[in-house]
């Protein structure tokens, strides 16, 4: 049948059954399943391909209608012979269409491959003969791991607070060996794609071929291959990979963990808005499984969740290095030196204006011992920010406590949550330095003049600048084995990296990402020096040196970082919030206007202000205000922050968006 007539063709047979299709396609903007017709007998769950306009798409069968539609039906055009789709990933779908709305078409996406085809199909098998567990070398349990073990049992979501190097993922291994045990399937996400490799060996090391790892960066055949051995294994397996292999479709998970589950990496920027841990926490409950969410530094609202609702929350401090047991590498008398770097202080930078004398001096001794060291960059991008670079002193708003942005076309500085802006000061009001502008330095100009100063390492430089041949996974192995001298780079460097190797570790400016106008970044301050620092002092090398160079080291995030002082920067960051209505304590939605000319959008935007404040709903809404990105595709942009405690409201809000030059992100993990 071509294509052709697949709108015109209508079925008149008596016999023929009719189901409902979840639909896998961008191009279909509904909100409900399609009825398609069939002369197959069809089980909810099919792999099904149907006609979609003058295309077709893949769909999964969600049910069978009783009665023949009053309405014309169009054929199913193909069956595929696979096992049906596991019910969950259906019933998720119909989840999060309620919780994150977005086009049917494209949430249902997330549950299939991109496509199929038959030579695929027949040459893909799935596990189904049992494999038994290596006996491996593994490192005996320490004392806060077993005792972490022995509360996680039963349905639940439990917080393992483990700091860096207590052993987390020994503890996932032995969880997923239950899951297993028990003929249930695990899923262990991580946030990045590029730690997958570290991850899949030591899962590999016990579990062999019940491994399989799933990830946007697959070819779309590789990517079929690995959805069909999912779908057809009668044997459970260990699915990891980042966000997308929560949606793996293994038949019965016992165990789902989300590791390092503060990263932004696990918030979906694309359609639909969706928070892993959220979504996680919903796929658990349909499994009845344990779902363990594991950081060093959880993320303020869920931490504060969890104990609002009385969640296990398991605290891990030793290092598990320490207590690795026979055979295990470990230094004897390990010490790591703690310095910090007075950015202000230029008698610290005879040599360069970014590197300090210590810093230096710290490379050059692990250079001459063939060691590594690593030199990371606190930053998400550049701000165009104010600071006085002899006190430390920022512009913040009196409104919101957080940083405003330097517009330099009209000189002025502006908050981009609440709208207050105010002149530029021609000096520091603190200490009346008139040298108050200050530029972000970047990780190449970092790298140019690392190599400047020691011109026989081999440095390497890894941020989202990397070319694909570039990337930090292509260059695991050798990175490990220390055939890198020195690394520079960004936040992925800070991300569960186990580098035995490495020996000097320096953060250049430890204050960038505070310069951020937006209320998290207090917190991914915390997080990311805290995460960074637990590269080192792991164990490997007796000695071992962190340089933190500071614009205000005596800051009380740095501190607390610096010292894995969570609880008191956790009561800290809550009363700020409380205090200014930021999550917890309220949920959020932002929503931007997108426009040719800044005035259209600003227009469009206090129109749609209007009528949402008509509505009558248990609001509060800043703006409007100019994006933290003004001009985007050519475009300008202008938001709104609607704020409530009741998120069915923000929901209402969504369904009074107009239909063209609005996006909207719900939950949004900052605010630029």
């Amino acid at each position: 049948m071509s294509i052709d007539r697949w709108h015109t063709y209508v079925y008149t047979d008596k016999a023929m059954g009719f189901y409902k299709v979840l639909i896998g396609s961008s191009q279909y903007h509904g909100n409900e399943a399609l009825t398609y017709a069939s002369s197959a007998d069809l089980p909810v769950g099919a792999v099904v391909r149907v006609p979609l306009q003058r295309q077709s798409a893949l769909g999964v069968v969600v049910s069978k209608v009783n009665e023949k539609p009053p309405f014309a039906t169009k054929p199913v055009l193909a069956v595929f012979e696979l096992p049906p789709v596991p019910p969950q990933l259906p019933a998720i779908v119909e989840w999060l269409r309620a919780y994150y709305p977005a086009p049917l078409g494209v949430t249902t996406l997330a549950i299939l491959p991109g496509q199929l085809a038959e030579k695929t199909i027949a040459a893909t098998a799935g596990l189904t003969e049992p494999i038994a567990i290596q006996d491996t070398d593994l490192p005996p349990l320490t004392d806060e791991q077993a005792a972490s073990l022995e509360r996680l049992t039963g349905p639940d979501t439990y917080l393992l607070h483990g700091d860096t190097g207590t052993g987390k993922t020994r503890v996932y291994i032995e969880l997923a060996r239950r899951a297993v045990a028990d003929k249930r399937s695990a899923i262990i996400l991580t946030p990045e794609i590029s730690l997958t490799s570290q991850l899949a060996e030591n899962f590999q090391h016990v579990f062999g071929e019940r491994v399989v790892i799933m990830h946007s960066g697959l070819t779309p055949k590789a990517r079929q291959q690995v959805w069909l051995r999912a779908l057809k294994s009668t044997e459970p397996l260990i699915v990891l990979g980042p966000r997308s292999a929560l949606f793996a479709p293994v038949k019965d998970v016992g165990v789902i963990v989300v590791d390092e589950f503060h990263e932004p990496a696990y918030k979906q920027e694309q359609a639909p808005h969706y928070q892993t841990v959220r979504v996680a926490s919903q796929l658990a409950r349909l499994h009845s499984s344990v779902l363990v969410l594991g950081s060093a530094t959880p993320l303020i609202t869920d931490y504060y969740i969890a104990e609002r609702l009385g969640k296990p929350i398991l605290r891990m401090k030793t290092s598990a290095r320490a207590h690795a047991g026979p055979g295990a590498e470990t230094a004897e008398n390990s010490s790591v030196d703690t310095q910090l770097i007075d950015l202000k202080n230029r008698d610290n930078f005879s040599r360069s204006s970014y590197i300090s004398d210590a810093l230096i001096a710290s490379i050059k001794q692990s250079l001459s011992s063939h060691e590594q060291s690593l030199l990371y960059l606190n930053r998400r991008g550049t701000a165009r920010v104010i600071l006085c670079n002899q006190c430390g002193w920022q512009a913040v708003c009196p409104h919101c406590d957080l940083p405003l942005t330097y517009h330099h076309d009209v000189h002025t500085l502006q908050c981009h949550t609440c709208g207050f802006h105010s002149g530029v000061p021609t000096s520091c009001p603190e200490c009346g330095n008139t040298e108050v502008v200050f530029k972000v330095v970047g990780t190449k100009a970092i790298e140019e003049e690392v190599k400047r100063l020691f011109p026989e390492a081999r440095v390497m430089r890894f941020d989202t600048d990397n070319t694909a041949a570039e990337r930090f996974e292509k260059h695991y192995d050798a990175i490990r084995a220390g055939d890198v001298d020195i690394l520079v780079g960004t936040q992925l460097l800070a991300k569960g990296l186990d580098l035995p190797k490495l020996t000097t570790l320096g953060v250049v400016i430890a204050d960038t990402s505070l310069t951020f106008p937006d209320y998290s970044a207090e917190e991914r301050t915390y997080q990311l020096l805290n995460q960074v620092i637990g590269r080192v002092g792991r164990g490997h090398s007796q000695h071992e040196r962190i340089i933190v160079q500071s614009y205000d080291p005596e800051r009380a995030v740095i501190r607390s970082a610096l010292t894995s002082n969570y609880d008191s920067f956790y009561k800290t960051e809550v009363a700020e919030r409380q205090l200014f209505n930021f999550p917890p304590f309220v949920y959020v939605l932002k929503l931007a206007c997108r426009m040719a000319s800044s005035k259209a959008a600003e227009t469009k935007t206090e129109q749609f202000l209007y009528s949402i404040q008509n509505l009558n709903l248990p609001l509060l809404i800043e703006g409007p205000t100019p994006s933290f990105h003004t001009k985007i595709a050519g475009k300008f942009e202008w938001q709104l922050l609607v704020k409530s405690k009741d998120r069915s409201a923000l929901l209402q809000v969504i369904k009074a968006l107009p239909k063209s030059g609005w996006t909207y992100d719900i939950d949004p993990i900052n605010l630029l």
